[in-house]
Formats: structure tokens, C-alpha cells, sequence
């Protein structure tokens, strides 16, 4: 049986000298930035129907063509034997059909480069030449077999691009990640496997953001925007497929995944009532397929059931774990402090109980007849494929252990403190590679996005780097964060709350690590940790160095160039740029500015939509013009995720400035 640890350490290699004496030799070597694309990332385990087999997808880097490559495989339950059924270059998102005969999957084969849109396959299960049913200009979304009908169900895009003029009358005109979405409406469609014939089922300005057929196949159900300017909440349909009778049976909520009861009657989904906002937890409620009151089945953990730990060598293929009805439970993950663990409510009693729980982090799971496949990661472990047995874990995939092998990762140390107000914080240390007691290190601070992000048991490439380069690294879950309860994760127009927190958590760090030199701190993050990074610089000297990455300056602006801004940043500061303008001013960090004496670097990617480049631009035009140090490193492709899922080149030259500009400040200062 393999326990939930990381992967074990090679043992050290062993010699017998001349004299008989036993010498031994650690193999094991620092991280290097070349091991970025020696990873593999491995996801999406689906559960075939006989339970027999588990589809999965693979994700390497390609530096030949500066991309990524996926292939899928079907690994044996027993015997843990690999084969691979597709080696498209981009196929992805396996599900098999009802009977278990084929698989569904998503590729780019047969697409000519720069072509838009992708295409939808389906092949034997025993492998076998794949058939293209769909090609959709708009993307294929979720596709999802619906009952014995040989049919698929997905969201794609439709309207039409305008590549020299835009005309917009709607907002948000972008989307991350999707780009310019002011003239395309997400649209609910159903193929039918056999014939290729696609049918579009949903109309009007509206986007469907998740849907479910029922078991049976006569009935799905879907989640709509209904309202542009919040577009948060959803109202939840049902669409009999036969009578084309559309019905409403909830609204007012987030949906992000539905799933219907075995026999039909019921429907679950993903979602929050936003009664306090963006930071209402995430739970699993029930609904009646034919309309009632929603109930909240487990908002009494007081805990969110959404993935949201950090872990920068994710696929970018990998699905976000969502609520799974099998017989008599709805499987459900619960983030509770570094963790996300997998629990099961049953519906006629509301009764919780624990299915996985343990040290590590939930990446992705499939559940039949109470049979688990999933992938999970830890601090020093990247995702696997695992199949729960009894009350234990039993790891069918080796893919990244050679590579382990050879790599001398950090342990996090865990510690906590109580802030000023009572509340306890938790956060991590990371020593340096080769460390020595009795010697002075630099030290890196992350701070995650969101806020409602987190740290977590999770694989961190980054931080595994800079303790490779000779740095501490330092990551807390301050206010703000996700897996901890309501209060702790609603800081609404009280970020300085966060920033306490982190000024406080080192305080206790460079109390309890004298091996950290308070001399030589820097400090980094992204999104929200961007913003924070902005914030810090302005409000304390401490930090010698800083690196602000996809972050906010000024939320006027946010308000106005974010694909979010205009939902999210009334939420977060209260009211808007004309009802609160002496709040949007002092919340900003672009306020602060003549007070920074941090050098500081600021990093964006160009396609970033949801912190737009002026956030950075202004920032750093602000600093140059009042004479301080600072740089700006525009990368001219890149989302806002872009430090996950950009070019293998890209996401390399991102560390390469980032470590210059640590080491510039950082090493070369004297030791404190």
C-alpha cells in the first residue's frame, strides 16, 4: 500500500572503501530552471464503467515548437499498466460514453495553425480510429455524454468577430484568457455522435456557464448569466429535450457545476447565495428538477468546496474539482487550511463524512459505485494518478518519479501566530538548498492571488526555485484566504487587515528563523499578491526588493479595464469611482507611491484582461517620474495566468528576470 507522502527519495548510493569503511553519496541535485520542462503534468482521471480502467491526460513541454503536447492513456486498475489510446498532439478531456464502448475527447488535430476553434472526437474504447463529430469556431466547453442516446451536450461561442472595427454596446468587452467576448454569447448545443448533426439550444444575450443532462438523456439542465452587470449570479434551468418546455428552477445564485440524483428528481450544483459577496464560500446545494428552494447541504462546515491552492505546474487541461452524485452521496472536496480533502453528504439525512482526507491537496477526481480515481499533490510531489481501495491510496502512475529522483526538494515548515486581534494565521518556510545552521540567508515572501486563494500542500516550482538559488521562501495564508471559515476569508473593504497579518507573520518568521537575514527580504506575487506587493512597498521599508506581478495600482481604473472590474471592485471597496472616490483613492496603492524606497520590478503579461497592463504601466511610470529605482518587463503574449501556462520560453525568461533582479538586491547586500 502507498501512503499519502511524497515520493520517496532515491536511497543514497553506498560504496565500501579500501579499509571496508561504508561510504555514502547523495545523488540528489538543486532544481534547476531546465527542470521547468522536464515535468509532466498529469490530470483528468476518468473512471471507465466497468471500473476496470482510468483514462487520464499527460502534458509536456515541446521546446522544438515552444508549446505543450497532450496525449491520453488508459492506465489498468490492477495491474497499473499504461497504454496510450491517443497520441494527437492536443487531445484532451476524455469521457466515456454511457456503455462504455467509446471515449469523448477534445484535440486541435486536423486543425491548421492559428485556425480558431477546436474539434470534438469520439473513439473506440479499445482504440481505433477517432471521428471528428464537431468542429465549432467557438470552442467546445464541458462536453458530456447525456444518457443512452448517443448524444453530447457542450457550451461554444457564437457571434461574430470583428478583427479591424469593434463596435461594442456590451460590457465587459474582454474575457482572460478568451479575449475580446463583447460580440460572443456562450451557447448551450447537443451533437448527435452518430450523424454529426449539431443543434444549438439556447439563445439570446445571455452565457451558459454550466449544464448537466439528466441520466436518462430526455432532459438537461443549465445555468445562464442573467443579468450583464452581475454577472456573478445565474438562474438554473431545466430543458425537456422532447417538448422543448424550458423551465426556471432556482435563481440568484453562482453556479459553477450541476450534477442531477440518479433517479432524476433531484439536481445538485456548485454555487453561493453572494450573501456576503465574492467571499461567500462555494457549497453544494439541492434543488428539486422540478423548481423548489434551494437548500445548502453542507454550508455547516463553514469551509468552501472549490480548488483554489496554488500549484504552478497544474495542466492546463486539468478540471476543477466539482460535486459527483453517486448512489446514495454527492462527493464534494473541502479546502480546510493547506488542504483539500474529498467528503460525501448523503441527501436524505444531510449526514457528512469524510472519503480522502489526509496531508496533501485534491487535484481532480472520479467516483463509481463508491470507486475513486483521482490526482493529489504535496510540497514536494507533483500530481499522480491514484485509485482509493478500502481505507487506502494506491498510486498507478510513475511519471515524474525519475525525474524526483535526481531533485533535492524542499520540506515546508509549518508555523502559526496569533494576530493582533486573536485570530491565528498559518504559513510556511522553505530552507535553502545546502542549508547551514550557522549561516546568514536571503529570503523570498510570496504572496498568493485572489484573495481568495491559498497556499497550500502543494508543489510550488517557483519556490522550489528560489530555495535552489540559496533563498528562504516565506508564504502565509493571511486574511483574505480560502480554507479557513466566512469571517477569516471576508476582508471587503479592509485589505489593510491582509497587510497587518503579513506584517505581522514576519514578525514572528525573523523571530523564530535566525538563519533568515532581515537585511536581504524581498517580496513578490501576483494578482492580488500583485496588488499587495504594491501596497507593501508604499506602507514599509522592510523589503530590499520587489517584484509586483499582474497587479492593481488604481482601482478607478481596475474598475474600468478589468473584465471583472465593474462587479468586482464595488464588492471589494464599496459603492463605485463617483459615490466613493475618497475610498478608491486611499485604497489605492498608485496613492502611496512618492513613500516607496523599495526597488521595485514590475512584471505583465500583455493579454492579461483581468488586471489590464495599465495597472503596472502606471505604477512604474509613477516611480520613474518621482526618481525611484524601478523596472517594467512587459511579456507581449500571456493571460493573467500566464506564469502557469505561457511558452515553456516564456515562463522561463519570467524567472530568469525575476532571480536577476533578487539576486542584484539581494545577494550583493550586506548581510544584516
Amino acid at each position: 500500500m502507498v501512503e499519502y507522502s511524497p515520493t520517496s527519495r532515491p536511497q543514497p548510493f553506498k560504496r565500501v572503501d579500501d579499509l571496508g569503511l561504508m561510504k555514502v553519496f547523495d545523488l540528489t541535485r538543486s532544481l534547476q530552471l531546465d527542470d521547468l520542462t522536464r515535468f509532466v503534468a498529469v490530470c483528468d482521471p476518468r473512471l471507465s464503467l466497468g471500473k476496470d480502467e482510468v483514462a487520464f491526460v499527460t502534458v509536456r513541454a515541446d521546446p522544438d515548437r515552444d508549446d505543450y503536447g497532450s496525449t491520453i492513456w488508459v492506465v489498468d486498475r490492477s495491474d497499473g499498466r499504461a497504454r496510450k489510446l491517443l497520441s494527437g498532439y492536443k487531445d484532451r478531456h476524455p469521457r466515456w460514453s454511457p456503455d462504455g464502448r467509446q471515449l469523448l475527447f477534445l484535440s486541435d488535430r486536423g486543425m491548421k495553425e492559428g485556425e480558431r476553434g477546436v474539434c470534438l472526437y469520439v473513439v473506440p474504447a479499445g482504440g481505433g480510429e477517432p471521428r471528428c463529430v464537431a468542429r465549432m469556431v467557438g470552442g467546445v466547453g464541458d462536453p458530456q455524454w447525456g444518457g443512452d442516446r448517443d448524444r453530447i451536450f457542450f457550451t461554444s461561442g457564437v457571434g461574430e468577430e470583428e478583427p479591424t472595427v469593434k463596435v461594442i454596446d456590451s460590457i465587459p468587452i474582454w474575457f482572460n484568457g478568451m479575449g475580446f467576448t463583447y460580440n460572443a454569447r456562450r451557447q448551450l448545443h447537443v451533437v448527435d455522435a452518430a450523424s454529426g448533426v449539431v443543434t444549438q439550444l439556447t439563445d439570446g444575450e445571455t452565457n451558459v456557464v454550466s449544464h448537466s443532462p439528466s441520466h436518462r438523456g430526455d432532459r438537461v439542465a443549465y445555468a445562464v448569466v442573467a443579468d450583464e452587470l452581475n454577472p456573478s449570479l445565474t438562474d438554473l434551468y431545466v430543458l425537456d429535450l422532447d417538448t422543448k418546455e424550458e423551465k426556471k428552477i432556482a435563481e440568484g445564485f453562482t453556479n459553477s457545476s450541476i450534477c442531477w440524483s440518479p433517479d432524476d428528481t433531484m439536481i445538485a450544483f456548485l454555487g453561493n447565495d453572494r450573501s456576503r459577496g465574492n467571499p461567500t464560500h462555494t457549497c453544494v446545494w439541492l434543488v428539486p428538477s422540478g423548481g423548489g428552494t434551494p437548500e445548502n447541504l453542507t454550508g455547516g462546515l463553514d469551509r468552501g468546496s472549490t480548488r483554489r491552492h496554488y500549484y504552478d505546474i497544474r495542466s492546463p487541461y486539468a478540471v476543477a474539482p466539482s460535486p459527483v452524485w453517486d448512489g446514495g452521496h454527492i462527493y464534494f472536496p473541502v479546502s480546510e487550511g493547506k488542504t483539500l480533502n474529498l467528503f460525501r453528504v448523503s441527501p436524505p439525512d444531510r449526514e457528512i463524512e469524510p472519503v480522502l482526507t489526509g496531508e496533501f491537496s485534491l487535484e481532480e477526481f472520479s467516483v463509481r459505485d463508491g470507486l475513486l480515481a483521482y490526482t493529489m499533490v504535496k510540497t514536494a510531489s507533483p500530481a499522480e494518478v491514484w485509485v482509493k481501495e478500502g481505507d487506502g491510496g494506491r498510486r498507478l502512475t510513475a511519471f515524474n518519479d525519475y525525474l524526483l529522483s535526481e531533485l533535492a526538494l524542499s520540506g515546508a515548515e509549518e508555523f502559526s501566530f496569533t494576530a493582533g486581534d486573536g485570530v491565528r494565521v498559518e504559513g510556511w518556510v522553505l530552507k535553502p538548498y545546502g542549508f547551514s545552521g550557522s549561516e546568514k540567508y536571503p529570503a523570498v515572501v510570496d504572496i498568493h492571488g485572489g484573495p481568495r486563494s491559498k497556499f497550500g500542500d502543494s508543489l510550488m516550482f517557483e519556490h522550489q526555485l528560489y530555495a535552489a538559488r540559496g533563498y528562504g521562501v516565506i508564504y502565509a495564508n493571511i486574511r483574505g484566504s480560502d480554507g479557513y471559515d466566512q469571517e477569516f476569508a471576508d476582508i471587503r473593504g479592509n485589505y489593510e487587515l491582509s497587510y497587518r497579518d503579513l506584517m505581522e507573520a514576519m514578525d514572528h518568521v525573523l523571530g523564530t528563523y535566525p538563519w533568515i537575514d532581515p537585511g536581504r527580504l524581498g517580496v513578490t506575487g501576483l494578482s492580488y499578491g500583485g496588488f499587495m506587493t504594491n501596497w507593501v512597498v508604499g506602507h514599509t521599508d522592510l523589503f530590499k526588493a520587489a517584484i509586483s506581478q499582474n497587479g492593481i495600482a488604481s482601482w478607478p481604473s481596475f474598475f474600468g479595464t478589468s473584465d471583472i472590474g465593474f462587479h468586482f471592485t464595488p464588492d471589494q471597496v464599496g459603492g463605485d469611482p463617483w459615490t466613493n472616490e475618497q475610498g478608491y483613492r486611499e485604497k489605492s496603492p498608485i496613492t502611496y507611491a512618492q513613500n516607496v524606497t523599495t526597488p521595485t520590478m514590475f512584471i505583465h503579461s500583455f493579454n492579461d484582461y483581468r488586471c489590464w497592463i495599465d495597472q503596472s504601466i502606471l505604477f512604474y511610470t509613477a516611480l520613474k517620474y518621482l526618481g525611484k529605482e524601478t523596472r517594467l518587463v512587459l511579456f507581449m503574449e500571456g493571460s493573467h495566468t500566464f506564469r502557469n501556462i505561457a511558452k515553456p520560453s516564456i515562463r522561463r525568461a519570467r524567472y530568469e528576470k525575476m532571480l536577476e533582479w533578487f539576486d542584484t538586491h539581494l545577494k550583493t547586500a550586506e548581510a544584516g
